[in-house]
């Protein structure tokens, strides 16, 4: 056989496997974006139902006719909820409580990974073993409420800001990706005169946003769908503190009593007007933070895979 026909005949099958090859990736990409497709029905069609269920009739609802489109199109669900000043003034509270609290937590747990990077601070292992005991032991609810009633923080917004400030597993993040920023950039920096408090502003936290993006949006999200706090630490004496989640928990709590005013107030001729106020009152509390999202995407789906790949 001649080269020129033995190049042909190579070329011939790598070509033929590059097809398999090409072929084979495009089924398994095909197999993929099918599960994330499955999964994105899962996840969107009950948000579905309960937005259709906000906005059909009252009488669709009690016939269950609504499954994910909206059957006699009306917004008095949303206009009950907006007459409602108590909802409207949890919204605007909780979105000032979950900005002030995912501040406060960010930085606290800057401040608290950051010393940890460096190897000669002294009882730095000491310290990040308190940190991790932390995440196994806990003194229990009754400890926490004494304790706080002691503080005089029931009843006060204070004991939805404090006691949950900072979690040791996102610390124990923040310090991993601190860990990740090569040292020869600290170490020009120090030579440059920076102090640790420059270098930190100048060379750490420029490159971290990744994680302050996706850590920022852990604690945003666990404060805006909080309300186990708001209901043992907040007596009626402090329903001015009441977050929206702890009015929607409310709201779904007293449906029989809700159902029987809704009765009275609009006649029998509405009587499911009591389940698509719950469904309105579950989308005024969910789509506000779910509008964060788009915003922090690019960061956060930088941010979970930090640490999965060591070089």
């Amino acid at each position: 056989m001649s080269v020129a026909e033995n190049m042909k005949t190579h070329g011939g099958r790598k070509l033929h496997d590059g097809m398999i090859k090409s072929k084979k990736t495009r089924t398994e990409d095909l197999i993929i974006a099918g599960i994330c497709f499955l999964l994105m029905l899962v996840c969107l069609i009950p948000m579905l139902h309960v937005l259709a269920s906000s906005l059909s009739s009252t009488g669709a609802l009690v016939r269950n006719d609504v499954f994910i489109w909206p059957d006699g199109l009306n917004f008095d669900a949303y206009q009950k909820v907006l007459a409602e000043p108590k909802n409207v003034r949890a919204l605007g509270w909780t979105a000032g409580l979950t900005a002030v609290c995912t501040l406060l937590s960010i930085t606290l747990t800057i401040c608290a990974a950051y010393p940890l990077i460096y190897p000669n601070l002294k009882g730095g292992k000491l310290i990040s073993l308190f940190f991790l005991l932390t995440m196994y032991f806990s003194a229990g609810t009754i400890p926490n409420y004494l304790l706080l009633s002691s503080m005089g923080m029931i009843d006060t917004p204070y004991v939805l800001i404090f006691p949950n400030c900072i979690s040791v597993f996102n610390v124990i993040i923040m310090r991993s990706f601190f860990y990740g920023v090569p040292d020869s950039l600290r170490e020009a920096a120090e030579i440059d005169g920076a102090g640790p408090i420059r270098v930190l502003f100048k060379v750490y936290l420029p490159l971290s946003l990744p994680v302050i993006a996706t850590l920022s949006l852990f604690y945003a999200v666990g404060r805006w769908n909080g309300f186990s706090d708001a209901l043992m630490y907040l007596t009626p004496k402090g329903e001015a503190y009441y977050p929206i989640q702890l009015r929607l928990y409310y709201v779904l709590q007293n449906a029989t009593n809700t159902a029987q005013q809704a009765a009275q107030e609009s006649g029998p001729s509405q009587p499911g007007l009591a389940k698509t106020v719950q469904m309105a009152t579950v989308m005024f509390a969910t789509v506000p933070i779910l509008l964060v999202y788009p915003w922090l995407q690019r960061y956060f789906v930088t941010g979970v895979t930090i640490g999965a790949v060591k070089g």
